[in-house]
């Protein structure tokens, strides 16, 4: 058996026509039943014994064969009983290949195939999600949203590297560029977008250096043919023809010369201890001086209202920052500081605990309502809920009245550093991790990558904001959360608020996710008024997390519980880019290096398309954002140590083709640690930052 199954996977040229048909039958009764449909190059002998065919002679003695005469004095082909047994053998192969693929597109894309699917199917599915039309009798024509794109098919942006039209060319093989329907959201939104910035991916990134590592194919003679991507690194023969893939560096981007990006490091997590003292001076002051060496712009640090106002409302102990803070200026370093007033302890990365003030933690346990909760009632003491942001529940003040107060009391706190522009900007915390989001999916209650997330609306305050804007529409039975939005780790599909034709898109799931992600913005506008009082003429900043996962699906899921309402007949950042605006904000956007998240997990589960979101993104908040002078930081969401994520880094820092030169305001590496201090990974760190700079460096290539 495993010598047939070998033989059958060695042939070449009779199986092409034959592998054609996906509804797949048995060829021995198909021959019986129709004569000569089947038919596949056969080798026919003549009279003479001469043997006619385009293969090569050993193709030709293993599969000889002779043609009979039939009564109506026409000949067919007598096929011995081997082959038909090699037959019976290859159309179960295939007939296995083709159900796993099917059966990976129905689990997880979504797509809706009947269980005799065949190619027309699975095509016709990838075209309507591309955008197509197809009609029943297999009519395709772009629908109205593809017919405005310009002329070409193509849409009217401006690379970010020239590498992303190669990628453009040749898509990876792999299930996440087939479940798409399309190589990169720029099909899929371009209906809809008319900006011109698109970060892409690099010659040098992970993704496209498969695509890019063969070189020409050499045939006789020395000419060139096409490279493939799927051609390994060996000899092959294909016919007469012998392909040599030669592996060959490949040449990285020159940043010699362009525009300065200032470099900061996030110095650790617990810096500052519970007790507001400083950790291990000297140690710090011995790194900070290596990174002086290798002349990085500055540092930023979490100031932690769990640390700063832990005790007693409005009694706030500065002392440890205020000896960090007078090391950072001693050095000539810039300082960028987050008003951090979250918890810290139980997300990705962090390595201490730094819990809400014990104060507010003693009203949480009479009123744990003034915490984010979900569907089963658990409650987040993460952060405190935004229904609570103009509730005078904590000890007579509200929510954020406190972050004004500790605020307010900063900037007096540390005048002198704003006087002489040592600190150069307030990033503002707005929800968990800082960011401006849901808890959507905390690790505690729970969720593991790829879930969904849920809906955290359950806190009586939100649900009071939910009861009356349900009154307000007309409609007061909507003054709920769904209740069949799945759990935390759910997928979409498995749900009936999120599957396709699923209640997120009725009258319903768009009141609510409409109400939902208001909530968002208005809680993001408030604080942000605020913080523009409390540092006046100081530049401030909001942050924006990555909601990468199920970002190819129609819903988007996991973006909506965090409060993003982006499905893929809605703009959900566009309001968000609007109101960090009104407020003379920047924007500081944390998938900076997309290409690094594939340490994370297996996207092809869960459909993600991280690149997609930043392309999106791009589109949505950082275009706009510069076409009305919003700046745009960023920061690395994963370690990077090496050379491929370093080039993304600075790709998306710098954009290649942007004919106004624009880049960002300013690059957060996360964050200093003895790793980066080993001695190859400083190299690198040390390069990277050089090239931020505009700085010629030497070996160009990865």
């Amino acid at each position: 058996m495993a010598t047939e199954l070998h033989k059958l996977i060695g042939t070449s040229e009779e199986d092409d026509d034959e592998d054609m048909e996906m509804d797949v039958k048995e060829e021995d009764d198909d021959d019986e039943e129709n004569g000569q449909k089947h038919i596949a190059a056969p080798v026919m002998v003549g009279v003479g014994g001469m043997a006619t065919s385009s293969s090569n002679s050993q193709f030709q003695q293993h599969h000889q064969q002779e043609l009979v005469s039939t009564p109506g004095g026409s000949t067919r082909r007598c096929r011995p009983l081997e082959e038909k047994e090699r037959t019976k053998l290859r159309e179960r192969h295939r007939r296995a290949i083709t159900a796993r693929i099917l059966a990976g597109l129905r689990r997880h894309g979504n797509y809706n195939l009947r269980v005799r699917a065949d190619i027309n199917d699975v095509i016709s599915a990838l075209a309507r999600e591309a955008g197509w039309v197809v009609l029943p009798d297999g009519t395709t024509f772009p629908s109205r949203s593809q017919a405005q794109r310009p002329a070409g098919g193509t849409p009217a942006v401006v690379t970010s590297s020239s590498s992303h039209m190669v990628s453009q060319q040749s898509p990876p093989a792999s299930l996440r560029g087939v479940t798409s329907g399309y190589q990169s959201s720029v099909e899929y939104n371009a209906g809809r977008m008319k900006s011109i910035y698109m970060p892409g991916s690099s010659t040098y990134d992970l993704s496209s250096s498969v695509r890019s590592q063969t070189s020409p194919l050499v045939g006789d003679g020395g000419e060139h043919t096409e490279s493939h991507p799927l051609v390994g690194s060996s000899m092959n023969a294909v016919g007469d023809k012998q392909i040599l893939d030669q592996p060959q560096k490949l040449l990285e981007r020159d940043f010699a010369g362009t525009s300065n990006v200032p470099v900061y490091v996030m110095l650790p997590l617990g810096v500052i201890n519970m007790k507001c003292e400083l950790v291990d001076p000297d140690g710090l002051l011995k790194q900070l001086r290596v990174l002086k060496s290798v002349n990085i712009d500055g540092v930023k640090v979490d100031c932690w209202w769990g640390i700063v106002e832990a005790h007693v409302p409005q009694e706030y102990n500065w002392n440890g920052y205020k000896r960090l803070f007078q090391m950072v200026r001693e050095l000539k370093f810039k300082l960028q500081v987050v008003m951090s007033f979250h918890e810290c302890g139980g997300n990705v990365g962090d390595d201490v605990c730094i819990p809400l003030p014990h104060w507010v933690a003693e009203i949480g346990r009479s009123n744990p309502d003034i915490f984010f909760t979900d569907k089963e009632g658990r409650r987040n003491p993460e952060c405190l809920s935004w229904g609570i942001d103009k509730e005078r529940v904590l000890r007579g003040r509200t929510a954020i009245e406190v972050y004004f107060d500790y605020m307010r009391s900063f900037r007096v706190e540390f005048n002198e550093f704003f006087e002489d522009d040592t600190i150069s900007m307030i990033e503002v915390g707005l929800g968990p991790c800082g960011e401006l989001r849901y808890p959507s999916c905390p690790v505690k209650h729970g969720w593991r990558y790829p879930g969904i997330g849920e809906f955290q609306c359950y806190d009586r305050y939100l649900l009071r904001s939910l009861r009356k804007a349900a009154e307000a529409r007309g409609h007061s039975l909507w003054a709920r959360g769904p209740d069949n939005a799945g759990s935390y780790n759910s997928r979409p599909h498995e749900t009936g608020f999120f599957c396709d034709g699923g209640d997120y898109d009725g009258y319903y799931g768009r009141f609510f996710l409409k109400w939902y992600s208001q909530v968002l913005v208005d809680h993001g506008d408030r604080v942000l008024y605020l913080a523009k009082l409390a540092f006046e003429r100081n530049r401030i900043a909001a942050k924006l997390p990555s909601i990468h996962w199920w970002y190819k699906t129609a819903n988007h899921a996991a973006e909506l519980t965090a409060g993003f309402y982006n499905s893929c007949n809605r703009d959900g950042y566009a309001t968000i880019a609007a109101m960090i605006k009104k407020h003379g904000a920047a924007l500081n956007f944390t998938c900076a290096e997309v290409q690094m998240l594939d340490q994370h997990g297996d996207f092809s589960e869960a459909l993600a398309d991280p690149e997609g979101l930043v392309w999106q993104v791009s589109i949505t908040v950082l275009n706009a954002a510069w076409d009305v002078g919003i700046p745009i930081a960023s920061e690395n969401a994963l370690p990077c140590h090496d050379r491929v994520g370093y080039n993304k880094l600075l790709d998306n820092a710098k954009p290649m083709n942007d004919l106004d030169g624009r880049h960002f305001l300013s690059f957060t590496y996360l964050r200093l640690s003895p790793l980066l201090m080993e001695s190859q990974n400083f190299m690198e760190f040390e390069r990277f930052v050089k090239r931020m700079h505009g700085e010629a460096v030497l070996d160009l290539q990865v």
